[in-house]
């Protein structure tokens, strides 16, 4: 992971990235006339980044083209993500980042943009590691070292987050997850605790335990709590992500080829929402936010639960299982109903849920929706446009609700063949009593190619834009 810090003044000789407020200021790096001259004239096409090398120096340069400012924001953080794919191409190991602009926050970017881009999992590679980029030095007079520092510490969570969505199972079953949680709050300073089998079995969590019936190992549930001397919220943000290490779709064995290859992935909104906490502590934003992860593999062995079944939740509430493959919604729901002790402000669970929510906007956005007010959706909604973690808000209609109506239980797990990623949140709303937002991320969690500073595999999705969630709760946004 690369690190991010300050330094006073540009090294000569060394590779070198430049954002800059248009071709004039080019003049402001130390070059050759014909090199900047060769720079602006690729500045004068749709590039988004000039390119020269000087005898195996690089430069690398970005200049801000019109448009939005969250479009701003994104073609600076691509820039960068392109310029560390150069520089590693060129087995490069560090580099500095000139900043020829006033605008402090898109050189933010543009170095979130080359730290993320610079990510590479490479935990089972038996070959030699190829030459990584390790560190980036910024230059700017207004950029403080706190300020770099908050950036690297939210780019290092977010590989964490990436690296742990990347595990297979065989090395990151619901005990060792967990294990990992404790790992990330301790280095956080948040507080941590997790449940073990005979404690879920003595809250009655009938969710989790009837999706771990068909596996050799016992599920977990991990509670994160992040609650600083002063906070601005009487009552804490709550969230609630989805930890199924593995997902086969139990005895509802999933029919689709190739649907099993990425399922590792199937606890990405657990590592979100413990990555947010632990990376909102690092922030020390003066929020008080609590995580839940319920964790389990899901397996067709054993005694695995059957469609069928009726289970008794945690709430009380009983379920008939129509479709195995439906377990993410029984084990949150159990996190929903465990977190009323907390009488959250707001209330969010994070799931690769459904295939519904991928099928309908694809990799480029997440499925929000919920009982929370406007000005807590929109607040999310400006979120997700400034990191570029987008939402599309969905409806929440009464009518979905009849969908999940069941003749022998309370209700069904599972709703008709359309809208089934919004009859999933209805069923998890079913369990709080707090303002709610449901967000499916089955998309954007994991990619099968690289998009810009998004990897392939694991791509951290949903902590940038629950950090900025958070911030903005700060500031009371």
């Amino acid at each position: 992971m690369i690190t991010i810090e300050k330094s006073p003044r540009p090294a000569a000789g060394k590779d070198t990235l430049a954002l800059v407020a248009g071709k004039n200021r080019l003049r402001e790096l130390d070059l050759e006339r014909q090199d900047l001259h060769y720079l602006g004239e690729q500045l004068g096409t749709d590039e988004p980044v000039a390119a020269l090398d000087i005898s195996g120096r690089m430069v690398l340069v970005h200049s801000p083209a019109k448009g939005s400012r969250s479009e701003q924001l994104e073609n600076a953080r691509r820039a960068g993500a392109l310029m560390a794919e150069r520089l590693t191409a060129a087995k490069r190991t560090e580099a500095q980042l000139i900043g020829l602009h006033d605008d402090i926050e898109l050189l933010l970017a543009l170095a979130e943009g080359f730290a993320l881009g610079a990510y590479n999992y490479r935990k089972f590679k038996t070959s030699k590691a190829p030459t990584t980029l390790e560190r980036l030095t910024v230059v700017h007079p207004e950029v403080d070292r706190k300020t770099l520092e908050r950036l690297s510490d939210l780019v290092e969570v977010v590989c964490t987050v990436r690296d742990l969505v990347n595990d297979p199972v065989s090395s990151l079953n619901a005990v060792q997850l967990a294990s990992e949680f404790r790992t990330l709050c301790r280095n956080a300073g948040v507080k941590f605790q997790v449940l073990e089998k005979a404690q879920i079995e003595a809250l009655g969590m009938g969710g989790l335990l009837a999706v771990n019936k068909g596996s050799i190992d016992p599920p977990t549930f991990s509670i994160l709590e992040y609650k600083p001397k002063k906070v601005v919220n009487a009552k804490p943000i709550v969230l609630v992500g989805k930890g199924v290490v593995y997902d086969t779709g139990g005895l509802s064995l999933k029919p689709t080829p190739n649907s099993m290859d990425y399922m590792k992935c199937d606890m990405a909104g657990g590592a979100c929402v413990a990555g947010a906490i632990a990376a909102a502590a690092l922030l020390e934003l003066p929020v008080h936010v609590v995580a839940i992860v319920p964790a389990t593999d899901n397996r067709p062995g054993g005694n695995a639960f059957a469609p069928g079944d009726v289970v008794r939740m945690h709430s009380g509430l009983t379920v008939e299982v129509l479709n195995s493959d439906a377990e993410g919604r029984m084990i949150l729901a159990d996190g929903l109903s465990y977190a009323e002790r907390y009488a959250a402000e707001t209330i969010v669970t994070v799931a690769t849920l459904t295939g519904a929510a991928a099928r309908a906007i694809g990799t480029q956005g997440i499925v929000a929706m919920g009982t929370a007010d406007d000005r807590t959706f929109e607040r999310l909604r400006a979120s997700g446009d400034h990191v570029h973690e987008r939402i599309a808000h969905f409806p929440f209609w009464k009518e979905y609700d009849k969908e999940l109506d069941s003749d022998i239980a309370d209700m069904k797990n599972l709703g008709s063949d359309s809208a089934g990623m919004i009859t999933a949140g209805k069923f998890l709303a079913r369990f709080t009593t707090r303002p709610y937002i449901h967000l499916d991320i089955a998309g954007p969690a994991f990619l099968t190619r690289r998009d810009g500073y998004r990897p392939k595999g694991g791509t951290g999705t949903g902590v940038r834009l629950l950090v900025e969630f958070i911030k903005r709760r700060a500031a009371k946004a």
